[in-house]
């Protein structure tokens, strides 16, 4: 053998060996027995279709498409699915279907499935029920098409099966979290001398007084868990509690401030699929730093992404080693401010304006269910020392910085706006404060004990 071919051959060799190398340290990685498979679908209505349950101006036009994003996690038990969607609410019977579509899509069950919303408004805010219900008034009213509806549900059990089949290892996952400036800021702070809410911040606020006001009680940062293939990033959750609107009611379909970051980060990771989701932000908006113009949906924008940027500064990847997909079924009864046959003559009453016929076909809606005994099913899909909780509604903050303190050891991401069939959820003690929020709960104040311990039971168990 000459030395030109010793050295090729040499070389050869070593080559090869440091490919088998990288092969066994490939399968040694991937030995979690864990695959994850990213999907995304449009959910984008149509030209006409209601926005914001029917009360506010339908579509004319779209700014920027919704999106359906999540993932099926596979190897731990029966296929697991998390789900974030670009509308402002799924209610009641309509989550179910959701729910049993994803489910049926991987061949799992509804109850391995979460579905959340990320609460935009110019997007749809679907309750079948209560569109039945508005249906049989015969003047017009809609709260969703159901064609529409019915096509979503066939793109999520195509998206999910067909992510499954393409399905990637993962074998370590990383939290981090960032601080967000001027986005959030509390609803709830202006107070009479009674206790009682008598103003209130909304998502935008142009008002000098309330503007004035401190934040109140937010959460000010952007929690991230991401899940890698080795050292490649594949997926990464992000959560944030505000209500992510900066200004809509014109019929522009759009995913707003959240959303738009959202993407912004999307494409310069192209190959990491980056899912936003709103957190317990049922009296928390963007009011102190919104006045509801378009440049004020550009900085909100910048400011949402700069959070989501920081927060993944931190990722320190570590070997995934237990998963587990905890659930909790809770039923709260009915706030007993309302009244059956009251809330008919409203819906029935052509006088009142679209609002006030529509919202008391959706409390009707949950009337019927906690007649039927239908629960919300709370779930938490628990990675090693992180939690990323699923909770439904509009939940106050109280309840995820409660979530964060009954496990102080362990990283907790709450997201909400999962089953919206309650619409508000605040903590008891807001109940006689009175406001909005509390004025079109769905529930009576005993919730707070009974969600308090659904979540409570999830992190302990």
């Amino acid at each position: 053998m000459t030395n030109v071919t010793r050295r090729r051959f040499l070389k050869s060799s070593v080559a090869a060996g440091a490919a088998g190398v990288a092969t066994l340290a490939k399968a040694a990685e991937s030995s979690t027995g864990l695959r994850i498979a990213p999907f995304r679908f449009d959910v984008t209505p149509p030209v006409g279709h209601p926005l914001c349950g029917g009360w506010i101006k339908p579509v004319v036009g779209v700014d920027d498409g919704l999106e359906a994003i999540g993932f099926v996690l596979l190897g731990a038990g029966k296929p697991i699915v998390i789900c974030a969607v670009d509308w402002t609410g799924i209610l009641n019977g309509a989550h179910g279907a959701w729910r049993a579509a994803l489910a049926e899509g991987v061949g799992t069950t509804p109850d391995r499935v979460a579905v959340q919303c990320v609460h935009q408004h110019d997007a749809p805010f679907v309750c079948l029920h209560a569109q039945k219900l508005v249906e049989e008034q015969l003047d017009g009213m809609r709260v969703v098409e159901r064609e529409f509806f019915a096509g979503c549900l066939d793109r999520a059990r195509e998206a999910a099966q067909r992510a499954e089949r393409s399905a990637r290892a993962i074998t370590h996952v990383a939290h981090g979290e960032g601080r967000v400036e001027k986005v959030a800021s509390n609803r709830r702070v202006g107070f009479g001398p009674d206790g009682k809410v008598n103003k209130m911040r909304g998502s935008s606020c142009r008002d000098a007084e309330l503007i004035a006001l401190p934040e109140g009680l937010i959460d000010p940062l952007l929690k991230t868990v991401a899940f890698y293939d080795g050292r490649e990033k594949v997926l990464a959750c992000h959560y944030y509690a505000t209500h992510p609107m900066s200004h809509y009611g014109k019929g522009r379909v759009s995913s707003d401030f959240a959303g738009l970051a959202r993407k912004r980060r999307q494409k310069e990771e192209p190959d990491c699929t980056h899912v936003y989701f709103t957190g317990c932000a049922g009296n928390i908006a963007a009011g102190k730093y919104n006045d509801g113009s378009p440049e004020a949906r550009v900085q909100l924008t910048q400011r949402v992404y700069d959070g989501i940027v920081a927060s993944e500064k931190g990722l320190k990847p570590t070997r995934i080693g237990k998963v587990a997909w905890r659930t909790r079924e809770i039923l709260p009864p009915t706030n007993p401010v309302f009244a059956a046959d009251k809330l008919r003559e409203m819906l029935a009453n052509k006088k009142n304006d679209l609002a006030n016929r529509i919202r008391p076909a959706m409390v009707l809606s949950w009337m019927q269910r906690v007649e039927q005994r239908t629960p919300i099913i709370l779930s938490a899909l628990d990675v090693d020392g992180i939690s990323m909780l699923h909770l439904p509604a509009e939940c106050f903050v109280e309840y995820q910085l409660r979530a964060q303190q009954l496990r102080p050891g362990r990283f907790v991401a709450a997201a909400g706006y999962g089953d919206g069939g309650p619409w508000y959820i605040p903590v008891k003690e807001a109940y006689p404060q009175g406001g909005y929020e509390v004025s079109v709960a769905h529930c009576s104040d005993e919730v707070d004990a009974i969600l308090t311990r659904g979540i409570r039971e999830l992190l302990d168990a």
